[in-house]
């Protein structure tokens, strides 16, 4: 079936909507303004519509544009994903990789994955960047990464489980909740302060864990939380993997709750398109899921 339309003139046409007119559209794309103004004419001819109304310098989408507007950019965006496929293939082996990494993912096993990529790769240059609950979805949706660690799934992509993080709730030794010396409910929490982690996303602003203590500081990362703990100015539900050492060592003390002192997460794996992946991200999935396999669980770190 021939089309209608070309690229082009959806390319203007979309101009024209998010800069406000045709002269203002003109700037933005450095064409001519009698040239997109053609190109909008030609596009409403093809499909028989009225997309604007003029009011003065600046326009106005009809109920028509609007739906054809919403369509546009769909279609624009495909046609970017359909390029950016192509230059990946035509080059073989992509040279930058972004990943958005949830913090409660443990580094170690993160670094590993990193490194073993990085020795089958040499040439690739990796950008991590370290998020709190929704921020590594919001840096995929604005395509400012290429893959995503996260707490929540991806509503537009593709998203598998990739492992389950436990939360242990800490102390450090000498807090007061410790010398009760008895189980602890929930209530007797919310007498004591509660260090939570910030969301990093712009989006949604949610906070880690938080119970209603009466007293709560707020951090951005989760070493600030344990660092805070092991100073005994706080509690928290920290992640297992993560203060094993602490744990071990007795700097932190689990709390002895009536329930509710272990949480789980689950984390998946998140990308917009599997298709403009390339071999060094791939190479990179498949190490983390090989990592994730040897994940400390609670009674590892009881024996």
């Amino acid at each position: 079936m021939n089309l209608k339309a070309t690229l082009e003139q959806w390319r203007m046409f979309k101009a024209v909507v998010e800069a406000g007119g045709f002269n203002q559209a003109a700037e933005q794309v450095h064409k001519s303004q009698s040239s997109i103004h053609h190109a909008v004419q030609k596009l409403e001819s093809a499909l028989g519509l009225t997309l604007f109304f003029n009011e003065g310098r600046r326009v106005t989408l009809t109920e028509a544009g609007e739906l054809m507007y919403r369509r546009a950019c769909y279609l624009l965006d495909e046609a970017h994903k359909v390029e950016s496929v192509a230059n990946s293939l035509k080059s073989g082996v992509e040279t930058y990789l972004r990943i958005a990494v949830d913090i409660i993912f443990p580094p170690e096993m993160l670094y590993k994955a990193l490194n073993k990529v990085s020795q089958d790769y040499p040439l690739l240059r990796i950008e991590l960047m370290e998020t709190v609950l929704n921020g590594a979805n919001t840096l995929l949706k604005e395509g400012e990464v290429d893959l995503g660690i996260s707490p929540f799934p991806l509503n537009s992509g593709f998203s598998e489980d990739l492992c389950e993080i436990d939360f242990i709730a800490v102390a450090h030794p000498s807090h007061p909740l410790h010398a009760l010396n008895r189980v602890l409910t929930l209530e007797d929490l919310k007498g004591h302060r509660q260090i939570v982690v910030r969301d990093s996303s712009t989006e949604r602003k949610a906070e880690s864990g938080w119970l209603g203590a009466d007293q709560r500081w707020t951090v951005s990362h989760v070493r600030t939380s344990i660092d805070i703990i092991r100073q005994g100015l706080g509690f928290a539900w920290l992640p297992l993997a993560i203060i094993r050492n602490e744990l071990e060592t007795g700097v932190l003390k689990p709390l002895p709750l009536e329930q509710g002192g272990l949480r789980k997460a689950l984390l998946f794996l998140c990308f917009a398109d599997g298709d403009r992946l390339g071999p060094a991200a791939r190479a990179f999935l498949g190490e983390l899921r090989y990592q994730t396999m040897s994940l400390p669980s609670v009674e590892s770190i009881a024996e």
